[in-house]
């Protein structure tokens, strides 16, 4: 629970102060100041509130992030009194967070979850994060939503197919942080 919780806190903290992308500028003689902003300036959509779900929720709120969660199964009120974390539907997260954490199993009511219709509901500002099981998320539509700047980036552990084939569109983008199944 917590390195994967860890994982998606780094990476929205990739994202939001643009460390990766300073850092390739540099070794690239680039002296370039990359606008960024504070993780307390967001708010986090976590997609599944199970123990990964809640670890990221309380390591979201000590950064002072707004927090919106969804499950298909009622959570905790002790929980949700505790972190603050409000409660919505799967629509109205989408459209209101700017990084969306997918911690939910991998089910039939999962299977492609995020597809393009629930990318299209997504800010095109916001980062997809999936820590969770790759085919929850329908790579192909996610592909074409970051080409046509739908979706601002998305960070990936998990793919479809692992690892993740050398000719997939996704290792090319520079919008986009990935690892192989590794938190």
């Amino acid at each position: 629970t917590a390195p994967v919780a860890d994982t998606v806190l780094g990476y929205m903290l990739a994202f939001a102060r643009r460390g990766p992308w300073m850092d390739a500028a540099m070794k690239r003689g680039e002296w370039e100041k990359i606008p960024g902003k504070t993780l307390s300036e967001c708010t986090l959509g976590i997609i599944g509130i199970g123990n990964i779900g809640k670890a990221v929720a309380r390591r979201a709120k000590a950064f002072g992030m707004k927090v919106l969660g969804t499950d298909i199964v009622e959570v905790d009120h002790v929980f949700v009194s505790e972190t603050g974390i409000q409660m919505t539907d799967l629509y109205s997260l989408l459209s209101e967070s700017d990084f969306v954490s997918v911690n939910c199993d991998l089910n039939p009511t999962s299977q492609h979850l995020i597809n393009s219709k629930t990318l299209a509901q997504m800010k095109s500002s916001a980062i997809l994060i999936n820590t969770a099981r790759g085919p929850i998320v329908d790579e192909m539509s996610l592909v074409a939503a970051l080409q046509s700047g739908q979706v601002g980036g998305a960070a990936l552990d998990v793919f479809e197919h692992e690892p993740l084939p050398l000719d997939s569109p996704l290792l090319k983008m520079d919008n986009v942080m990935l690892a192989p199944h590794n938190s």
